[in-house]
């Protein structure tokens, strides 16, 4: 019934005039006749990628993987850029594109039982960056294949450290982007109908951060509380009091999200005795914000609380926002133009009923965000939400998995949209180029 709600609205939606309306050459749908011919080399890319899946800033097998296809394609590129990954270029000239792909995994233990299921103890691709990497290199073999009738340039960025670690950031104060107009990223989507194209202009991801709080007292035997001060009753009026958190420091016309995920006392992970008050409690979570301003308020706000009612209680409380491994992500913001044009482009190729323009943003952050605030982009969702084929579960989920037939429809996109952003000079841009750091 969900799904059927969703390709009604799709039909309605459909009926939309874009503000920016992309001409769709010829050859486009040789694009999609070529990504179909080559399906089983991406699916074979997807599954190997698959097996032996690393960590944010530990991709060494990753990228390897990735530079000897590009090597055997001959095509030239860049490396080491932010320590794992790559910078693919073909053509030459201006307008310069880029198309980008996440290439690290998640520490989960994966549960799928495929025959290509994870090799790797404890560390899974459970949010699709396999898939990512197989589209994204499909695109780069069509385009070489073309590469003489390209109006411009391609540049294929294979960043590291999406899961937390910034790489994106990194990449572009490496010098990623420089000469960039624009930049298309792609996501697969467990909650859109397979094969279903879905961007929106404006906020499409919100911004994060992690938290860890702690709160010190002094602990005793539980027998004798009148003894202690508590930091377990301090942690855990403070997990109450962050419930109304968003409900009465947010606007309702906004969207923020606060949740504590964790709570412990002592060394996370050990069991002391059941009869003994701790000396410190610790709790942690994530904030979520869909503008810069309501995060810095949130984070104010979140160090209010525990500060406040770890005094209430006779403790000490501290909030760490471990910067350090988990930097924060901005939201992910669209350029209207941009977002237009993937819409334009897609429905002119894959139908109006299977795009849709105006999908619903979601609470979840991505470090694209820092390619879009820098030059002008879209990020775009690739439904792959398909029963019968088992792709029912959710992202950073064991058991995760994916449609492999919308694959072929990834690639094609990616190299549709940067032959189309080539050929119309940009078209759909209107306010032209690179952005100013905001």
């Amino acid at each position: 019934m969900a799904l059927q709600r969703l390709r009604t609205r799709l039909l309605l939606v459909s009926t939309v005039a874009y503000c920016c309306v992309a001409t769709v050459s010829n050859s486009t749908p040789d694009l999609v006749h070529s990504a179909a011919a080559i399906e089983d080399w991406i699916i074979n890319i997807r599954r190997e990628l698959h097996m032996y899946p690393e960590l944010m800033f530990q991709e060494e097998k990753t990228s390897a993987k990735i530079r000897s296809i590009l090597d055997s394609l001959k095509i030239s590129y860049q490396y080491p850029v932010a320590k794992t990954g790559i910078v693919a270029t073909i053509g030459s000239g201006s307008p310069v594109v880029a198309l980008r792909s996440d290439i690290d995994a998640l520490p989960i233990l994966e549960e799928t039982g495929f025959e290509f299921s994870s090799k790797s103890a404890g560390v899974m691709h459970a949010c699709g960056h396999d898939a990512h990497m197989s589209m994204l290199l499909g695109a780069a073999r069509m385009l070489k294949e073309r590469e003489s009738s390209l109006q411009g340039t391609v540049k294929f960025l294979f960043q590291p450290a999406e899961e937390g670690g910034a790489g994106g950031d990194v990449m572009v104060k490496e010098g990623a982007l420089e000469g960039v107009d624009a930049a298309f990223g792609l996501h697969v989507w467990p909650t859109l109908p397979s094969g279903v194209v879905g961007t929106r202009p404006g906020t499409i991801m919100a911004g994060s951060l992690v938290f860890k709080a702690t709160f010190a007292g002094a602990g005793g035997h539980a027998a004798m509380p009148h003894l202690t001060r508590d930091p377990v009753v301090a942690a855990s009026s403070t997990v109450v009091s962050l419930q109304s958190l968003v409900g009465r420091n947010v606007s309702p016309f906004s969207s923020a999200v606060v949740s504590v995920t964790r709570v412990w006392t002592e060394e996370e992970g050990s069991i002391g005795a059941w009869n003994v008050i701790p000396h410190v409690a610790h709790i942690g979570g994530t904030v979520r914000a869909t503008t810069d301003e309501d995060m810095a308020y949130l984070k104010a706000r979140i160090e209010e609380i525990v500060d406040s009612q770890a005094k209430a209680m006779g403790c000490e409380g501290s909030v760490d926002w471990m910067l350090d491994h988990h930097p924060y992500y901005p939201p992910v913001v669209n350029d209207k133009d941009a977002a237009s044009f993937v819409s334009s482009v897609a429905s002119k190729v894959f139908g109006a009923d299977m795009v849709d323009p105006n999908v619903e943003a979601t609470m979840a952050g991505e470090d694209f965000a820092f390619i879009a605030r820098k030059v002008q982009s879209a990020f775009t969702f690739l439904g792959i939400r398909n029963e019968t084929a088992g792709s029912v579960h959710g992202l950073h989920t064991a058991k995760f998995t994916m449609d492999e037939s919308a694959l072929k429809k990834g690639a094609a996109l990616h190299a549709i949209l940067a032959t189309e952003f080539l050929r119309n000079k940009g078209l759909g841009l209107s306010t032209g180029g690179r952005r100013d750091e905001l």
